[in-house]
C-alpha cells in the first residue's frame, strides 16, 4: 500500500463537515495533518467548537485545530443556521469542547503544516474558500499537490437558484482558488446530490458502533431541511463525497473543464460557469465531478465508520 496522502481538511462543521472529518479519520489512505476551521454552516466560534468536539469524540485529539476567517473577504457574513441548527451541529449532544484550538491562525496553521510534511499536501476545503484564498494570496502554492474541494455546480444552486452556498459566501475567494494554477477538483451539487443518505445506510451505520449512531442521528436532524425543501428521505452528505474522493479514485467520475466564478451579476453572483461542452476557448482549470458511484460511496462510508467503535 502507497504511503498515505497528507492532507489538511479546511472545513465549517455543519453535518456533512462532521461525516467528512470522521471518514478522513477513518482512512488509512489519507494522514489528517490538522484541521483548520472557517465560518459557514455556523459562526467560526461554533464551527471551530464543533471540529473540537468530533475529534475529542473519537478520540483523536492529537490532530490540532486552528480557527481561521470569521467572515469573507469583503462580503457580509451569511451563516447556514436554518440548515444545520443553533449549535451548527443540531442532533446528537456533545458536550462542550475540553481541548484548545493551534495558537496560529489558519493560514500560518496550513503553511506549518505544509513546511514540515513529508510530501506535497493535498487541501480538502468543505466550506467557503476564504481560508485557502488567504493562504494562497500570503504564501502561494509551493508545497500544495492539488486541492479538492467541495462546493459549486453545473446545473443549479442550493444557497440561491443559480449559485451553491461555499462558492456564494464568498465568490472573491473561490475565483483566487480557480484561478491559481494549482490542480483543482471541483465536487459539486451535480454529484453530492446523489449521495442522500437515507433510513437503509441509517441502520447500517446504527449496526456498527457508537460512531454509526451517531452520525445516524445527525443525519436524522439534518434530514428534516431537505425532506421540506427537496422532499427528499434523507440528506446529502455533501463534503464526506471529496474526501471519498481523495481516499477512494474511481468513485467520483470528472471531466476537464473550464470553470469561471460569477462575481457581478445580482441574479448569478457565485454561480460556477462550468464549459462542460468546450463552448469557449478557456482553458480548462477544475476536474467536474459528472458522476458518482452511489453504492461504492456509502459501502466505503459504512465500512470506514465502522473502524472508529
Amino acid at each position: 500500500m502507497p504511503p498515505p496522502i497528507p492532507i489538511v481538511l479546511d472545513c465549517d462543521p455543519g453535518h456533512d463537515d462532521a461525516i467528512a472529518l470522521l471518514l478522513a479519520l477513518a482512512s488509512p489512505e489519507v494522514e489528517v495533518l490538522g484541521v483548520t476551521t472557517t465560518y459557514g454552516n455556523q459562526t467560526l466560534e461554533k464551527t471551530t467548537a464543533n471540529a473540537l468536539r468530533v475529534l475529542e469524540l473519537v478520540g483523536r485529539t492529537d490532530v490540532e485545530v486552528a480557527a481561521g476567517a470569521d467572515r469573507p473577504l469583503t462580503r457580509d457574513l451569511v451563516v447556514a443556521a436554518h440548515v444545520h441548527g443553533e449549535s451548527g451541529l443540531d442532533g446528537p449532544a456533545l458536550p462542550p469542547p475540553r481541548t484548545d484550538t493551534a495558537s496560529t491562525d489558519a493560514s500560518a496553521f496550513i503553511a506549518d503544516r505544509i513546511r514540515h510534511a513529508r510530501a506535497e499536501v493535498t487541501l480538502v476545503p468543505t466550506g467557503p474558500l476564504t481560508n485557502v484564498a488567504r493562504y494562497l494570496d500570503a504564501h502561494g502554492s509551493k508545497g500544495i499537490a492539488r486541492i479538492v474541494l467541495m462546493g459549486g455546480s453545473i446545473a443549479e444552486g442550493n444557497s440561491t437558484p443559480a449559485a451553491e452556498f461555499n462558492i456564494w459566501c464568498d465568490p472573491e475567494a473561490a475565483r483566487t482558488v480557480f484561478t491559481s494554477g494549482l490542480e483543482v477538483t471541483m465536487v459539486g451539487l451535480d454529484v453530492t446530490h446523489k449521495a442522500i443518505l437515507g433510513p437503509e445506510i441509517e441502520e447500517r451505520l446504527r449496526g456498527v458502533g457508537r460512531i454509526g449512531i451517531f452520525v445516524a442521528e445527525l443525519n436524522v436532524f439534518f434530514s428534516h431541511y431537505h425532506r421540506a425543501t427537496y422532499g427528499w428521505n434523507g440528506a446529502p452528505i455533501h463534503d464526506a463525497v471529496a474526501v471519498a474522493h481523495v481516499v477512494r479514485p474511481g468513485l467520483l467520475e470528472t471531466r476537464h473543464c473550464n470553470v469561471e466564478i460569477e462575481l457581478e451579476s445580482e441574479l448569478c453572483r457565485g454561480r460556477t460557469v462550468v464549459d462542460r461542452w468546450s463552448r469557449t476557448d478557456r482553458n480548462a482549470n477544475a476536474h467536474v465531478g459528472i458522476d458518482l458511484d452511489t453504492e461504492r460511496f456509502f459501502d466505503l462510508l459504512v465500512e470506514r465508520i465502522s473502524l472508529l467503535g
